[in-house]
């Protein structure tokens, strides 16, 4: 799976593989996401603010995990 780089202050890459998008920090630690929409995924990646999208739109709503 491909992670994609983004200009963010606190998201370093996102990835989307099999509906579940993979989010690493900028602290190191990568989340799974899982069951999450294609629509969502590239909401993310084309929002202003990736962090500010992830906080209304993912978290607290797709499960998760942490893998790292």
């Amino acid at each position: 799976m491909r992670m994609t780089p983004v200009n963010s202050s606190n998201i370093y890459s996102i990835g989307y593989e099999n509906n579940t998008l993979y989010v690493c920090f900028n602290s190191g630690s990568t989340y799974a996401y899982f069951n999450v929409p294609e629509t969502i995924y590239r909401g993310l990646m084309s929002a202003s603010s990736h962090g500010s999208y992830l906080a209304r739109n993912v978290k607290g709503i797709y499960a998760y995990r942490k893998i790292n």
